[in-house]
């Protein structure tokens, strides 16, 4: 039975509630703890019981930071690490251009800094060197370095790690590894074929720190202090949430600690690039993943790839100011070209069709830096598993993004393996690949197949999960603060979404190209302020702008709003039905 009778809202969706189970679960847990049903809702639907309601609320990093020694070949990179730190060797840090690369990458950076040992920073240029190591790079860091450590990337880089002969190679990573790894001095991978999978949900930030983790308790048998380790935490949070790792287990952890260490502003980079983003909140994970981390990923994306590694290394404020300055001004224009890009892209997937069980696009002179972003729109547009795929001389470099319960990195592998690819990678719900522009056609048309067999062409419009009714006078501050208390919110973990009945539309104005700003009441109390981002993208923006007196239904998250000094809530908008 559909939410409030909406069987299908202005964006096609149907409003599904609650089921029984968990109403009933959400009140047993207020009646024994006395916390607001809104915030036991969200416990109930995570599956908390009554009696780890207080666990779950105040996660332990002491509690469920696992034994580093779990994972396979922790031993020997760590070993291999501290042998380098004693004797003086020269270590080169071969990073991914993305935020959880160059986030790994500072936490090693910061760490041997504050051991009294630098390291050369190598990132590949996107366009020109693609992802992971090449034989190239490899070879000339291996000319002049005795230890090369490959973070966010190495699992499936066979060629490029053989081609740093004489050199040890560590690689630090998170991404699908296939049955044979490379001939590497260690591999630490959750993601192993050989490894458990317990830890798969571990980004490769959360892989470096536990690295570091370990190689701080060898450090203290020496009778030797190693870096204080918890205050590094603002880099795993960030690299957590901007590589949407799902937010369970430990990484809720890493993150809740993480938002408080960067509320101090102690690392120049990121109080620099807060500020720039115009935060005048403390940060939440919203921050980290739609304000943060793309200013940090702009450099990979269209400007020098070292970027955002340098930024979140460094500890010179001036030289912060001037990286996030430029990383700012890349990410406006990352987003004129990913507006090019969308809409081409969407025009061309439509023509093809949106019901496919892959929806994809390709086009000459895309840029390669925005195309994940571009997939990412296509995958929301469509409910499928979705490509973008940018040609250069022949070429074809594209990055994938996945929906809910379809693998898209196992058939990406598959299909590198048969020879239509000339490489792929990625995990899960995110890949990337390169294929030659004759064969795009083949390669899609394969990987249509195999997604088809895991249904992905059965997945029809997502339905909207609304967690419960709100009436605008309850949306207060004191509420919007205790709801915060059950995150953080992101992948696996989303934020509570509260319908508002049969609303009244106060005001509603442009905002912007695409955004709208609405106030609506029911008409016999208080008004509640409301955003809706990429409102002029679909119908929302032109129903409620020109609502002609219409009630509707509305359904959101809640926001905390600050404005000079000033906090109020508003409703981030996502979908509306007529009443």
């Amino acid at each position: 039975m559909s939410f409030l009778g909406v069987e299908e809202s202005l964006t096609g969706r149907r409003w599904v509630g609650p089921a029984l189970e968990i109403d009933r679960a959400a009140e047993a847990i207020a009646q024994h703890t006395g916390l607001p049903r809104a915030v036991t809702q969200i416990l109930a639907r995570r599956g908390v019981e009554t009696s780890g309601a207080e666990s779950f609320l105040a996660p332990s990093l002491r509690d469920l930071l696992p034994d580093p020694h779990v994972l396979k070949d922790m031993a020997r990179a760590t070993e291999r690490l501290l042998t380098a730190l004693r004797n003086r060797e020269r270590i080169a840090i071969f990073a991914d251009y993305d935020v959880d690369g160059g986030a790994s990458a500072a936490l090693l950076l910061t760490w041997l800094r504050q051991m009294g040992h630098g390291a050369t920073l190598y990132v590949p240029d996107r366009i020109d060197e693609g992802y992971g190591p090449n034989e190239q790079a490899m070879a000339q860091l291996a000319a002049g370095h005795d230890l090369i450590i490959c973070v966010d990337c190495g699992t499936l880089s066979h060629g490029p790690i053989s081609a740093a002969a004489g050199t040890d190679v560590v690689v630090l990573d998170h991404h699908l590894g296939t049955e044979t790894l490379p001939v590497a001095y260690a591999v630490v991978n959750p993601n192993r074929q050989d490894e458990t999978g317990e830890l798969s949900h571990l980004c490769a930030a959360a892989v470096v720190f536990l690295v570091l983790v370990e190689a701080g308790r060898q450090l203290r048998t020496t009778g030797t202090a190693g870096p204080e380790l918890m205050a590094m935490l603002d880099l795993v949070a960030l690299a957590t949430v901007a590589d949407v790792a799902p937010l369970v287990g430990v990484n809720r952890a890493f993150v809740r600690q993480g938002l408080r260490v960067m509320a101090r502003r102690a690392r120049p980079g990121l109080a620099a690039l807060a500020d720039v983003a115009r935060m005048d909140t403390a940060p939440t994970s919203y921050h980290l993943g739609f304000l943060l981390g793309p200013r940090v990923n702009a450099g990979g994306r269209i400007g020098a790839a070292d970027l955002g590694a340098r930024l979140l290394s460094t500890d010179d404020p001036h030289e912060a100011e001037a990286l996030a300055t430029r990383l700012d001004a890349l990410n406006t224009e990352r987003r004129d070209i990913e507006a090019s890009v969308r809409a081409s892209a969407l025009g061309q997937a439509e023509t093809r069709g949106l019901d496919a069980a892959l929806v994809w696009a390709a086009g000459a002179g895309w840029h390669p830096g925005v195309v994940g972003i571009v997939a990412s729109r296509l995958k929301e547009a469509s409910g499928r598993p979705s490509i973008v795929i940018g040609v250069e001389n022949g070429i074809g470099k594209g990055s994938g993004r996945s929906i809910s319960g379809i693998d898209l990195g196992q058939p990406i592998q598959r299909l590198a393996a048969e020879g239509l690819l000339e490489k792929g990678g990625g995990h899960k719900m995110a890949a990337g690949l390169t294929v030659a522009e004759d064969k795009i056609e083949a390669a899609m048309a394969r990987l249509t197949e195999l997604l088809e067999k895991q249904g992905a062409h059965l997945a029809g419009a997502a339905d909207l999960t609304v967690d419960g009714l709100l009436m605008p006078a309850a949306a207060t501050v004191d509420l919007a603060e205790k709801v915060e208390q059950a995150g953080p919110f992101g992948a696996s973990a989303p934020a509570p979404r509260y319908a508002f009945a049969d609303m009244a539309i106060r005001f509603a104005r442009r905002v912007g190209e695409t955004h709208l700003k609405v106030t609506f009441g029911d008409g016999s109390g208080p008004t509640l302020d409301a955003i809706c981002f990429g409102a002029y993208d679909g119908p929302l923006g032109p129903a409620l702008e020109n609502h002609g007196g219409a009630r509707f239904h509305l359904a959101g998250r809640l926001d905390i709003n600050t404005w000079r000094g000033r906090q109020s809530v508003q409703l981030r908008l996502e979908d509306a039905a007529p009443a």
